[in-house]
């Protein structure tokens, strides 16, 4: 290859990457209901043994954007929310790694790095994940036009304590904790939850539950923060990824929440692996299933736009 081309190659790629990476703030000024971040209180990222990237201590919440290539843009959008047990953020392999994914079946995906909740920089951490889930939906809706996305065909997905983030603002996107002068209304389009947290009062991830509510929370609250007690039939259908042999976050959430929404004639689907553990992303080892695809070909049925076969 001539040197040009490689020079025009680079930059071309270099253009692209960085398009992808666009970061915009969540706030555009102050974040309502925070505290001055202490001098201590600094965000670490941290690249784990398993090559994966972790972010700890976020105070400053922000949207990674990364636009579907113009020839196969269908207008559909996904909010990505890595897990983490809300300790953490596996911002990685639960993702950009999954937004590069949906870029290749036409979908401008925005991977939310949302605040982890702490009594040091919130007034009240018990709300804050909602206020920023809320705010991500806001902000992606009211610069649609922008990403040349369709308003009413923009959904969230979330892993494990990313999928507990998810499934409480596809149950409480009516319950404002943000200001929303232009009434947009932010009901997700549809729901994607892999292995996620989704009751705090049985078979409940411990960690997520005390890192969010703190030590023996009222029943109210452990009831607002089980999705599948929320349930209703404007809740947007929702695709389940789980593995039986999970040990971490049971299956019975993905279950219970399952079965609440076909209670309510909520169209669902729950993807069972028979071994996979828990937080495997996009990738099972121990199956040949892409769960990508499958999830795709269901959300086809929903009459969501994709690009693709499934």
């Amino acid at each position: 290859m001539a040197k040009s081309s490689v020079f025009f190659f680079l930059f071309f790629m270099a253009v692209q990457f960085s398009k992808a990476q666009e970061v915009i703030p969540l706030y555009a000024d102050s974040i309502p209901g925070a505290k001055p971040t202490p001098a201590t209180y600094t965000e670490n990222t941290e690249v784990r043994s398993n090559g994966t990237l972790s972010i700890t201590k976020v105070s400053i919440p922000t949207l990674t954007v990364f636009e579907a290539p113009k020839d196969i843009a269908t207008g559909t959008a996904v909010i990505i929310c890595p897990g983490g047990g809300y300790g953490a953020l596996a911002f990685s392999h639960e993702g950009t790694d999954v937004a590069k994914r949906f870029n290749a079946i036409g979908v401008t995906a925005f991977v939310l790095k949302y605040r982890l909740p702490s009594d040091q920089i919130m007034v009240d951490k018990t709300y804050a994940l909602l206020q920023d889930a809320q705010q991500a939906m806001y902000l992606v809706k009211k610069n649609a036009k922008k990403y040349g996305v369709n308003k009413k065909s923009i959904g969230i997905m979330g892993f494990s304590a990313g999928g507990h983030f998810a499934s409480t603002l596809a149950t409480h996107y009516n319950d404002l904790k943000i200001a929303n002068p232009e009434k947009i209304d932010l009901r997700p389009s549809f729901a994607v939850l892999v292995y996620p947290v989704i009751s705090f009062e049985e078979s409940v991830h411990a960690g997520t539950k005390k890192n969010l509510l703190g030590v023996n929370p009222p029943d109210s609250l452990s009831r607002y923060f089980s999705a599948n007690r929320n349930v209703t039939k404007k809740t947007p259908p929702i695709y389940f990824v789980h593995a039986k042999d999970d040990k971490t976050v049971p299956v019975a959430n993905s279950e219970m929440m399952h079965k609440a929404l076909l209670a309510a004639k909520v169209p669902s689907n729950l993807l069972y692996f028979e071994k996979g553990g828990h937080g495997f992303g996009l990738i099972n080892k121990t199956s040949d299933t892409d769960w990508f695809n499958l999830m795709a070909g269901w959300l086809k049925v929903q009459k969501i736009k994709l690009k693709g076969d499934f």
